[in-house]
């Protein structure tokens, strides 16, 4: 499984953003919570149509599971179609910190 969190840096300590659509950076780790890769956001100064786009990045990226904080209504359908699993993250927290969350079944679904 290929996990997708929202993040503010490149790297697993980065503190995880809240937005999805204009995230600085997508973090995707395995389920054990290792770096597979970063990638930056190119939508995050776009000036619409950002949550879709946002989502045909992590579709692009083979990842079934995002992590994030928010997203708007258009994100949450493009979402809901490729059928990627989306858990809620509203700490303060790093990536590795969301990530051990998931895993312990603590975070709420939202999709």
């Amino acid at each position: 499984m290929k996990i997708c969190i929202t993040a503010k840096g490149n790297t697993l300590d980065a503190q995880v953003e809240e937005r999805f659509g204009r995230a600085p950076y997508f973090i995707f780790a395995d389920e054990d919570g290792s770096l597979i890769e970063e990638v930056a956001n190119a939508n995050t100064n776009a000036t619409g149509g950002v949550g879709p786009k946002s989502v045909q990045v992590i579709i692009d990226h083979d990842a079934s599971t995002l992590i994030t904080g928010q997203m708007g209504g258009n994100a949450q359908t493009a979402l809901e179609s490729a059928g990627i699993a989306v858990y809620q993250y509203r700490d303060s927290g790093s990536v590795s910190d969301a990530i051990a969350l998931f895993k312990e079944d603590k975070l709420k679904r939202i999709l």
